[in-house]
């Protein structure tokens, strides 16, 4: 990753079922990979300063500033927009509006966090709503998904929005030069699936807009690694990820009870452990942790809340690249690039 000199980037640092421990913890670990990122640290100095004190390395990275107060898990996000300034969580996204920091992290309320965004820092220019996009482990490798709850209602317009925004990100993040978009639907025929989605699907498979859409994908293509990037309504594509991380945690639960109800099993397991910890590191939540609130106009990661040190780090790491390879510039381009067209066939 090559981050450029001079890079700012604001944490939350009482976001998170472990803040402020695991913010600095994790900075401590990302700064190995970016070295030239600068943090604006926003928490309380009670809880942070002593922590700072003993992690020498990160406060020579950090600017502090105190604050008392803190966004809750449980505050409703009309709640935080009328009484939150004063927050952490505020403070440090408007770190990004006022042009101090290129970009915000926080592991907080992702309500809350959407909503702060959107108010402080706005939509990009054609754009109507901000989408949850994050990685997705494949038989492939990765692919993209969008939305994973912030809308669950979506237009066709949405959907297509969301498609475009998703393309530049596979781009920018997975390196592919040509990502295949999917719409995902309850099956490949033209007939099926809600009145938006197939309306997104007409726009997006004869609007000569300049991606690669393949058209409907299924659940099971998720996985498969069908198309680059999957694009939903929040509904659908929130419970799609968490059903994910279910059967992922139930399928740890059956190897372990597996591997520890003989002695024999327990051998097996010492002569299998290799290549299990080659499959736990593939599938490590951590390794893909760090979901971007596309369609704003600034960058903003959400950490999962209950992520360790490690799972911080990956965040950082996604903030930085996004900001470094000019992510929301490129997405204004390729806006602009749509609206061109659209132009031109109206002519």
């Amino acid at each position: 990753m090559a981050v450029t000199k001079g890079t700012t980037i604001s944490l939350d640092a009482m976001g998170g079922d472990h803040a402020p421990d695991v913010v600095l913890q994790g900075v401590q670990i990302a700064r190995s990979r970016v070295p030239d990122v600068r943090f604006l640290v926003y928490g309380d100095k009670a809880r942070v300063e002593p922590l700072l004190a003993r992690l020498p390395d990160v406060a020579e990275a950090c600017t502090f500033f105190h604050t008392e107060h803190a966004v809750q898990g449980n505050d409703k996000p009309s709640q935080v927009l009328r009484q939150g300034r004063d927050t952490s969580m505020w403070l440090a996204v408007d770190a990004v509006a006022r042009g101090e920091a290129g970009g915000v992290i926080s592991a907080g309320n992702t309500g809350a966090l959407m909503a702060v965004s959107k108010f402080v820092l706005r939509m990009l220019p054609g754009i109507d709503r901000p989408a949850i996009a994050a990685f997705y482990p494949t038989e492939r490798g990765e692919s993209v998904m969008l939305d994973l709850g912030a809308n669950i209602e979506c237009s066709a317009g949405n959907l297509v929005q969301f498609a475009i925004m998703g393309e530049v990100f596979a781009r920018i993040m997975l390196g592919v030069e040509e990502p295949s978009v999917g719409l995902l639907n309850v099956g490949s025929e033209d007939l099926k699936g809600p009145e938006a989605v197939r309306g997104a699907a007409a726009i997006l498979r004869n609007g000569d807009l300049p991606l690669r859409f393949h058209g409907f994908v299924e659940g099971n293509d998720i996985t498969a690694g069908t198309v680059d990037v999957v694009v939903s309504d929040g509904f659908a594509g929130n419970i799609a990820l968490k059903s994910a991380e279910g059967t992922a945690k139930l399928y740890t639960r059956f190897l372990r009870d597996a591997f520890s109800s003989s002695w024999l099993a327990r051998l097996g397991y010492l002569l299998a452990k290799p290549a299990l910890v080659k499959v736990k590191m593939r599938t490590d939540p951590r390794r893909y942790n760090g979901a971007m609130l596309v369609g704003l106009n600034g960058v903003t990661v959400k950490s999962h809340g209950g992520t360790d040190a490690v799972g911080f780090a990956n965040a950082i790491c996604v903030a930085a690249d996004l900001i470094s390879q000019g992510f929301n510039d490129k997405i204004k381009s390729e806006l602009e690039r749509v609206k061109s067209i659209d132009d031109d066939s109206a002519i």
